[in-house]
């Protein structure tokens, strides 16, 4: 048997040595991130496929724009509010990952089933809003969990990779949707049962390490005082509580509000706004487009967030986010597609960056011994956002693309509130 140690650096992190990723999995601790990707594929439909389905909807039943994406906004709500309890009961020993996962997997699965047989609002608001949101909130807190105790020494490329996946996971769903208009029912059905078996299959393999545990290498105490890892490791380790205490919490909670609010207009909005002027068949393609440049945006933005800074990155995307919404509306009134496209990209390649950069400025500005938990309680501040976002496009307002172009630039300026708690701004890094 190993011998197992506790060891402790200069800034009071522990780190659990001599247990490797073989001893404890079987296999390398790769295989994590490519059960948690697989999971987020399956789980993310209900979001970023959500605008697809819309127009089928208010046919087949005569429900109004309003009333269909209200349960999208419920949902966001419950999805991201389910975060933070997942995290706090799992830490506890009270809900472990396989049972976590295998519990969301039913919960998405009943989302979808509901949306291709509810009769009445209601009905959707409470199975897919509510169970359906639920069961996304639980895979999503327990794979990005995952990726982060397993990769303690790297997560960046690995959470971008799993972030990735949630947003990239639908464009077959939303093709196929396009291209069976009248089998939404079908279409539902069959997708609920491949979101079943991918998220619970993956559960079962799904585990966490010890706490605090860490790899054979690199030795974590030299990993520590190494700047090109950890240029601005946290000045102390904030608990849940704490964090409100700071001003930092607030500015960075302001900046996910905004950045969610203009990601979730465009997921509800552009799909019918694109399909009014221009037809289902450029619609479909815009929103397969900004699940596509999301998801490929996440992985390339965690690969390079160590190396360029998460606040470098993060304030020029919000910029690009909100521009995107100005070239949105234009081309789409004037229906240039390409431009359209064009737009499309820039948005996903923009405001859907945050949430990959949110895990790891967690850490970097409150520590590491209530990362998940304080991931959780940032990561709330989506339901703020999905209440805005929604809200915007529930009113289809001539000016609701351009009202989103403001929220993201308003993002982009409160970027320069960020930084890291406890440390006097004479000493503060410019990125």
């Amino acid at each position: 048997m190993p011998e197992v140690r506790e060891l402790r650096d200069v800034y009071g992190r522990r780190y659990r040595v001599g247990e490797t990723d073989l001893e404890l999995l079987g296999r390398p601790r790769a295989r994590i991130t490519w059960l948690a990707a697989a999971a987020m594929l399956a789980a993310g439909v209900q979001q970023y496929g959500f605008g697809a389905i819309v127009p089928a909807l208010s046919r087949a039943h005569g429900w109004t724009f309003g009333g269909i994406v209200l349960s999208f906004a419920l949902w966001a709500v419950c999805q991201a509010g389910a975060a933070f309890p997942a995290a706090w009961l799992r830490e506890r020993g009270v809900l472990p990952a396989p049972a976590a996962m295998a519990l969301g997997a039913v919960l998405c699965a009943a989302g979808l089933v509901t949306l291709g047989h509810a009769s009445t609002l209601l009905t959707v608001y409470l199975g897919y809003s509510v169970l359906g949101g639920l069961g996304t909130g639980l895979v999503y807190a327990t794979c990005v969990g995952a990726v982060l105790a397993w990769f303690p020494d790297h997560s960046g490329p690995s959470a971008g990779i799993v972030s990735g996946a949630f947003a990239g996971g639908s464009v077959p769903f939303v093709v196929l949707a396009a291209l069976l208009p009248d089998a939404r029912a079908a279409l539902l059905d069959g997708t609920a049962v491949v979101v079943l078996v991918v998220i619970a299959g993956c559960g079962a393999l799904l585990r966490y390490p010890p706490r605090h545990w860490w790899p054979s290498t690199p030795e974590p105490r030299a990993w520590a005082l190494d700047k090109t890892h950890n240029r601005r490791r946290a000045i102390r380790h904030y608990r849940p509580a704490e964090l409100f205490r700071c001003g930092t919490t607030l500015a960075l909670y302001l900046v996910v509000v905004l950045a969610a609010a203009v990601l979730l207009f465009d997921l509800a909005y552009l799909a019918t706004y694109v399909a009014g002027r221009s037809g289902p068949g450029l619609a479909a393609a815009a929103l397969a487009l900004l699940a596509a440049a999301t998801g490929s945006g996440r992985v390339l933005i965690g690969r390079f967030a160590d190396r360029l800074g998460r606040r470098r990155i993060l304030r020029p995307a919000l910029l690009a986010g909100g521009i995107a919404q100005f070239v949105l509306y234009y081309s789409g009134e004037h229906r240039h597609a390409v431009g359209l496209l064009l737009g499309v990209a820039l948005a996903g390649l923009g405001n859907g960056c945050c949430y990959t950069l949110l895990i790891d400025l967690v850490r970097e500005y409150f520590g590491e011994e209530s990362a998940l938990q304080n991931f959780g309680v940032l990561y709330s501040a989506k339901a703020v956002g999905a209440v805005v976002g929604v809200g915007l496009a529930a009113f289809a307002l001539v000016g609701a693309f351009a009202a989103a172009g403001i929220l993201s630039l308003a993002g982009a300026v409160a970027t320069g509130w960020l930084s890291q708690p406890g440390r006097p701004k004479s000493l503060l890094p410019t990125a």
